[in-house]
């Protein structure tokens, strides 16, 4: 299911939940192990990690080294650093954790997908299985201490945790759905369940004289699992309550011992030697298939279509096989079994050398990237006319420029970003989900006779370096009032949960009341519209009521009488830029594109022309960054965006003369001359 959801999401678009079926049949192995062999003393749960080690780090080691090299090799340059970053974590199990902080990033929502993603899932099967066995070990301590049978004290202290990890699972699901599809905490649950499946099996024994209904419960639980690759899809709340159902399906299968004998039940379908063959290489399957599916553009120069598809699953079996023989088989061999310091010794070592690979690659990406700032900031020193926003001049004649000069350089391009961002500046100046705090940051001269107030969202962010740059040369200040993707329009707009979305309704209304009581001497705003309005069925159908919410807040601000300058939104590649320039080389003109295909619509510059109030402007600077219809990705050999959507700070620092006009006047003769 995994398999087929990745190469194609349409073949199945529920495929993802095959990670969860994964998870119950792994705690219920897991869990029928520790039963029969309960741990009593240290030793026992030193041989239970033990064999852990040997059954699942060599293969996933083996891969992660493997991954790290052919990224390496032929991947970008720009996404060398970050699946090395990954490759670090994945070897550390904690994947998963790092998955999850990246995923409430707005702005990382755009970045490609490493070819390390996967494991996020193995990182939550190795965190159980350090915390299972110790549970285990508690229920069996506790029957002892009070000398009641242990399995139902097991099944009082495994199903306290299970339902604890349910609850939270659907919780925050609910209210932080991004990070919770990545998190342990929500994940517990599913392997729990297995867990439960196994200590029922191992104390109470199921009829075996009634074969129908054994039957039919194995292709209910059958039926389930397929219901939901077929009706779930990626816009589907996930895990939560909705994960229950090949949870549940999955643990019906188990519970009904479809034999292979078992007339009418689907045992003869699944114990067929193909079948069996596939669930005996699955693991090696799993690790495989998502760096090549990652890698396979990057090797053939194209997207990967039906021939080409076919041809991943067939190397992702050949891999598997191999792996399997040669590598797991091997080390999960009996006279293995007692050789303890042997097996942690090289464990470790193992993953060291991963994590020492990693981190080469990741050093050299810092040496060169160190280098490119050196070169950026001394071009910015001494940008000619024929530099970023420039040659776009009417009359001007710039020659094209190789890839190796551009600047920033690929590498480099993709946190080239305003000093809004903690990662450049040391700021913190973002509202996010859940809560939108309010969150404001000042820059320039604190006691300057002007202040610009900046709003909006991530579309307004991108301008700081080039207000930054006028106010500079103006003596003015700039201060920030910026929220990740929430547009500063006074409507609904549709987030992952209605808390997000409350949420960011209440930042919009807030900031707009505190702006028109602070009476900055000039308001700038800008946003993207990245979300549907509430109640609309996409972005197109949304933009009646953005307009009405920017309506509503340039009212708010203009009964302050505050002047304010609206720009007009940027146009989007919808792509990750620096990788698409990096995989083009000296031909990356093929990432180019058309401004009709580029350039969103804004319903804020037709509400503010339809306002008439001399207080309120608009500025369009898309003529700086396309030349006529063509949009560039590289503009006097300056790489425009730093993301799908996103300026690049050293283009925007390119754009402040052509902003500075309009900054000027919307402020007025006596607030310009004040400056």
């Amino acid at each position: 299911m995994v398999v087929l959801y990745h190469l194609r999401h349409a073949l199945i678009p529920g495929g993802f939940v095959g990670v969860d079926v994964f998870f119950v049949i792994s705690g219920f192995l897991i869990t029928a192990h520790l039963v029969g062999r309960p741990p009593r003393r240290p030793r026992d749960f030193a041989d239970f990690w033990g064999r852990r080690i040997r059954r699942l780090l060599p293969a996933s080691l083996l891969v992660l080294a493997c991954t790290v090299v052919a990224v390496r090799l032929v991947g970008p340059s720009t996404q060398w650093a970050a699946n090395a970053a990954d490759a670090r974590s994945a070897a550390l199990y904690v994947v998963n954790w790092s998955l999850a902080h990246r995923a409430v990033d707005y702005l990382a929502a755009d970045n490609a997908a490493t070819a390390i993603q996967h494991y996020w899932s193995l990182s939550v099967e190795e965190q159980f299985y350090f915390v299972w066995p110790l549970l285990v070990g508690l229920g069996v301590l506790l029957a002892a201490v009070l000398r009641v049978r242990r399995g139902p004290v097991l099944a009082l202290v495994l199903g306290a945790v299970v339902a604890a990890s349910f609850a939270y699972s659907v919780a925050d699901t609910a209210s932080n759905p991004a990070a919770a599809y990545f998190v342990t905490p929500t994940r517990m649950w599913e392997l729990g369940t297995g867990g439960l499946v196994a200590l029922w099996v191992s104390h109470r024994e199921l009829p075996v004289a009634r074969p129908v209904p054994r039957a039919a419960l194995a292709w209910l639980g059958l039926a389930m699992i397929a219901a939901t690759g077929a009706l779930y899809s990626g816009s589907t709340p996930f895990p939560g309550y909705q994960a229950a159902l090949p949870v549940l399906g999955t643990a019906l299968v188990i519970l009904s011992r479809p034999d292979a004998d078992l007339a009418g039940s689907p045992g003869r379908l699944l114990a067929l030697r193909p079948v069996r063959f596939l669930g005996d290489i699955s693991y090696s399957v799993y690790l495989w298939h998502w760096p090549l599916v990652v890698l396979a553009p990057d090797v053939l120069g194209h997207d990967a279509r039906w021939p080409d598809l076919v041809g991943i699953a067939a190397l992702t079996l050949a891999l598997a096989t191999l792996t399997e023989r040669f590598v797991e088989r091997p080390f999960r061999a009996a006279r293995l079994v007692q050789l303890r310091r042997a097996t942690y010794a090289g464990g470790v070592a193992a993953m060291g050398v991963v994590v020492v690979l990693a981190s080469a690659v990741i050093v050299q990406q810092h040496r060169v990237e160190a280098q490119e700032r050196h070169r950026l900031a001394a071009a910015l020193r001494s940008s000619g006319p024929c530099f970023g926003a420039a040659a776009l001049d009417p009359g001007a004649s710039c020659p094209a420029v190789p890839y190796g000069k551009l600047l920033p350089a690929p590498d480099l391009a993709a946190t080239d970003k305003s000093a809004a961002y903690p990662e450049v500046g040391g700021h913190n100046c973002w509202s996010y989900t859940p809560s939108f705090p309010d969150r404001r940051c000042t820059f320039g001269k604190r006691h300057a006779p002007v202040t610009v107030a900046l709003v909006g969202n991530s579309h307004a962010g991108q301008w700081l370096p080039a207000l930054q740059r006028v106010a500079k040369e103006e003596g003015w200040r700039v201060r920030t009032y910026l929220a990740s993707q929430c547009a500063f329009s006074a409507i609904s707009q549709s987030f992952d949960t209605d808390a997000h979305s409350q949420a960011c309704l209440s930042w919009v209304k807030r900031t707009a009341t505190e702006v028109a009581a602070a009476k900055p001497d000039l308001v700038v705003m800008a946003n993207r519209i990245s979300v549907r309005a509430a109640d609309r069925p996409d972005v197109a159908s949304s933009l009646p009521e953005y307009a009405a919410g920017y309506r509503t807040v340039f009212r708010t601000l203009l009964a302050a009488r505050i002047p304010v300058l609206d720009i007009r939104d940027t146009p989007a590649t919808r792509f990750q830029t620096p990788d698409c320039i990096a995989q083009h080389g000296d031909d990356y003109a093929q990432c180019d594109s058309t401004r009709a295909d580029w350039l969103p619509p804004d319903p804020s510059v037709s509400v503010a022309t339809s306002l008439h109030d001399p207080l309120l402007r608009t500025v369009d600077l898309t003529d700086h960054i396309c030349a006529g219809p063509v949009c560039h990705v590289v503009n006097g050999g300056v790489i425009t965006y730093f993301d799908g959507s996103h300026l690049t700070a050293t283009y925007a620092f390119t754009l402040a003369p052509y902003l500075r006009p309009a900054l000027v006047a919307a402020l007025g003769r006596s607030a310009a001359q004040a400056g």
